[in-house]
């Protein structure tokens, strides 16, 4: 669905000559995230708030790339007011596993919560990590809030 919609904007920036925007937003965190959307970062925050086992699929090998919210909307910005029309990846290039995620959590939390691991499921990826050059070369963005600050904003609206 993602892709399909990239393809209509696409055919009507060509077709209907719109100055349209694409943005590929790759797995962005902050306060005011659902508690219980699936997602991994409130899933680890919720639970360890909770005093309860974090779960971890796999080995807590695979990485994911976390971009704070703040950021992504300076991105989403820049893009708005750009002439580019193709579609620009925004989000945070630097990797963490799952595992490191997992004991930044529980340190911030302060929690004592064990770590469970379970069967990483199939279609889990290895790895996501955006090219954010286009982002970098024709917006002059890049992400700036480090993860752990992100995550103690994000931790500190949670407990509220």
């Amino acid at each position: 669905s993602k892709r399909f919609a990239e393809a209509i904007t696409m055919a009507y920036h060509r077709v209907h000559k719109l100055n349209t925007k694409i943005v590929r937003i790759f797995n962005t965190y902050g306060p005011r995230m659902r508690h219980y959307d699936g997602r991994v970062v409130p899933n680890f925050i919720d639970q360890a708030l909770a005093g309860k086992a974090l779960t971890v699929y796999g080995k807590g090998r695979q990485t994911r790339s976390f971009c704070y919210i703040d950021d992504l909307v300076e991105g989403i910005f820049r893009l708005m007011f750009s002439d580019q029309n193709s579609p620009v990846n925004l989000g945070n290039p630097h990797e963490f596993t799952i595992l490191q995620l997992v004991k930044l959590v529980l340190k911030l939390t302060g929690s004592k919560s064990k770590v469970i691991f379970s069967k990483l499921p199939q279609d889990d990826p290895q790895q996501r990590q955006p090219d954010i050059t286009k982002a970098h070369k024709l917006l002059d963005w890049e992400p700036i809030v480090p993860l752990e600050d992100g995550l103690e904003r994000t931790i500190s609206w949670f407990r509220g």
